[in-house]
């Protein structure tokens, strides 16, 4: 199974999961939180903290691409690094990687690109989420809904 299927699967039982949870969570507390401001949190989570970017072989960041798009993928730490490897049935290599804060990688790293690239965060767990290319995430001149079409 490749890493698509393998991440499609993993975000399939996570938002299972979610459901459940979310119906239980209606019945113990109404005041559901906002999705909008849970994505805002998690931005802003994700911009604060020191990420781990996993190598390629020949040293470059580790991507991936999904939906028709390159992917940076960044973990949280070495046990959902771990996972992912996992998931891949790479557990036993040695995943070389770097230490970035997450709004450098954003700010920085993703406009340096010379194609559109996301950011995949923690791909193979349950709390994994995406960072498009999109305004709001990343600086206008790299985000994909700022090309101007005539």
């Amino acid at each position: 199974m490749g890493f698509d299927e393998e991440w499609g699967r993993l975000r399939a039982e996570a938002a299972e999961r979610s459901a459940g949870m979310a119906t239980q969570a209606a019945v113990v507390m109404p005041d559901a939180v906002d999705p909008q401001q849970a994505a805002r949190d998690r931005l802003a989570e994700f911009r604060s903290r020191v990420v781990l970017l996993p190598l390629d072989e020949r040293g470059g960041l580790w991507t991936a691409t999904f939906g028709g798009l390159d992917w940076i993928c960044a973990f949280s730490g070495e046990d959902t690094l771990a996972r992912f490897a996992e998931a891949r049935g790479e557990a036993r290599q040695e995943w070389t990687y770097h230490r970035i804060v997450g709004a450098r990688l954003l700010d920085d790293l993703v406009p340096a690109l010379e194609f559109p690239c996301g950011v995949a965060w923690d791909a193979a767990g349950p709390e994994g989420i995406v960072f498009p290319p999109l305004r709001g995430f990343v600086p206008d001149g790299a985000a994909l809904d700022d090309e101007v079409t005539v």
